[in-house]
C-alpha cells in the first residue's frame, strides 16, 4: 500500500488547522481572547493555548528531541499567561482563569511553533509514521 497520500493528507490537515489559528489570532484583542462569558465556558485564550502548546510539545519532543519552546524560552512570562498549564489534567474551573497579558507575544510564539511544525512536516515520511512513540497512552491522556 502506498502511504504517501496519507502523509500528504496529514500535512494538509495540520497546515489547514494552523492557517485557521493564524487567521483567528491575527486581529484579536486582549479583551476578546480573554473574554469569559460565564462559568463553565472557557475563554478563547484556553483554546489557543491548548492547541498551540500541545503542538509545540509534540514537535519539540518527537521531531527535535528537546524541551518545548514554551518552557525553554520562557513564553509563559512573555505572554503573561495567568495559568501555565496545558489543560489536560486541570478542571474547567481552573482553566477558566487563563488569560493572556500580551497578544503580540502570543502571536510571536504561535508563529514560531507553526513555522517549526511546517518544517517538521516536510521531513515526514511513511516510514517515520511507523515509529511507535508511545506504546500506551499515559494516564493523563486517557
Amino acid at each position: 500500500m502506498d502511504a504517501q497520500p496519507f502523509v500528504d493528507s496529514l500535512r494538509n490537515r495540520v497546515r489547514a488547522m494552523n492557517i485557521l489559528y493564524e487567521r483567528a489570532a491575527s486581529d484579536l484583542t486582549l479583551e476578546q481572547v480573554n473574554h469569559h462569558e460565564r462559568a463553565g465556558v472557557l475563554p478563547m485564550a484556553f483554546s489557543f493555548s491548548h492547541y498551540i502548546r500541545a503542538q509545540d510539545q509534540s514537535i519539540s519532543r518527537l521531531f527535535h528531541r528537546e524541551e518545548p519552546l514554551w518552557d525553554r524560552e520562557g513564553w509563559a512570562a512573555k505572554v503573561g499567561a495567568t495559568v501555565d498549564r496545558l489543560g489536560r489534567e486541570e478542571t474547567v474551573q481552573e482553566m477558566e482563569q487563563l488569560r493572556f497579558a500580551d497578544m503580540d507575544a502570543w502571536r510571536a510564539f504561535q508563529a514560531q511553533v507553526i513555522a517549526r511544525t511546517s518544517a517538521a512536516l516536510e521531513t515526514l515520511t511513511p516510514e517515520l509514521l511507523l515509529e511507535v512513540v508511545m506504546a500506551q497512552l499515559p494516564p493523563n491522556m486517557q
